[in-house]
């Protein structure tokens, strides 16, 4: 499937629903807003839309509000996990992808309220239940943090 194409034939977008369907995250820590772009297997162009709103720019901080960078990686994470679970076609079966590390994080520049925050992340390598990423967030394409991770799927605690 060609990025062009969308996440599904015939979807130009992925909506909240579809969002909602692939991850347990719920607000306040649903970090995905849209997935513009995946291409199953390989890598997913996904969109938090960041507002003045959200619950930590109450303290982070106050009168100079930047989105903490442990949040964009989670961003970048959750759109892993997107990609994870649609391309294992595991969307609706409770299972989960678990963070088992990160590497090589770095921030370049901060998030304000306003910004949409684009999350770019592809598949790295792929063993049996554990996977790698690499990550970039950027902010009308200037990178803002950029991460390797590794994540499993695994199923929810009992």
């Amino acid at each position: 499937m060609s990025e062009a194409a969308g996440p599904a034939a015939g979807t130009a977008d992925y909506d909240i629903g579809r969002i909602l369907k692939a991850l347990p995250h719920r607000y306040p820590l649903l970090l995905v807003d849209r997935v513009r772009s995946m291409t199953l297997g390989e890598r997913i162009h996904a969109v938090k839309a960041v507002s003045m709103n959200e619950q930590f720019f109450q303290g982070h901080f106050p009168g100079a509000p930047i989105m903490p960078g442990v949040l964009q990686i989670e961003a970048l994470a959750q759109a892993a996990g997107i990609l994870g679970i649609e391309t294992m076609e595991l969307a609706g079966t409770g299972k989960l992808v678990i963070f088992m590390g990160i590497e090589n994080a770095k921030f370049r520049a901060p998030v304000t309220p306003g910004c949409l925050l684009d999350l770019h992340v592809e598949f790295t390598q792929k063993r049996s239940r554990v996977y790698r990423f690499a990550g970039k967030a950027s902010v009308e394409g200037k990178v803002t943090c950029e991460a390797e991770f590794t994540a499993m799927m695994a199923d929810p605690p009992a």
